[in-house]
């Protein structure tokens, strides 16, 4: 007897529930919350974004965990985007540099690279950093998490 899981029901069993989207709206040189993490530590199973407005100028992106209590980090290196142009519908993964040996967090991977995954956020926010003069593009930013305490909930911004 064989038995058949609907696709649905094998991501939800494997990274959660759907993906929650959070645009990022139209890039300016600042810092803004695209997940807000309420009730305590979620598990972030897979992280990824999606270019939705061609990004044609030179700026560095990142993402980082601001938490309610405790310090920031880097969630991915601020990485240049936007000097070779990245077009709209581009998929946005990540990928640590194998020939930098200092690297602490991942860089932004045009077109390829891997989602994000195993990420330990706790209350607070998910927030994208646009930096450079004028930048312009936007993002969609696309995670699936489960709770890893009890009530813990992740939402867009």
């Amino acid at each position: 007897m064989s038995v058949l899981n609907h696709r649905s029901a094998f991501r939800n069993a494997i990274l959660g529930g759907a993906p929650v989207a959070s645009p990022s709206g139209a890039f300016a040189a600042d810092t803004r919350t695209v997940f807000t993490v309420a009730g305590g530590e979620v598990l972030i199973t897979a992280l990824w974004g999606v270019v939705t407005t061609a990004i044609t100028v030179a700026n560095t992106v990142k993402l980082q965990a601001n938490p309610t209590t405790g310090d920031t980090a880097d969630i991915v290196t601020a990485t240049d985007i936007g000097t070779t142009d990245t077009a709209a519908g581009t998929v946005l993964g990540f990928l640590i540099d194998p020939d930098d040996t200092t690297a602490t967090a991942p860089d932004i991977v045009k077109g390829g690279g891997q989602v994000l995954t195993g990420l330990v956020v706790t209350t607070g926010d998910i927030e994208q950093v646009t930096t450079g003069t004028n930048p312009d593009g936007a993002v969609t930013w696309y995670a699936t998490w489960v709770p890893l305490t009890d009530g813990a909930t992740l939402v867009a911004s």
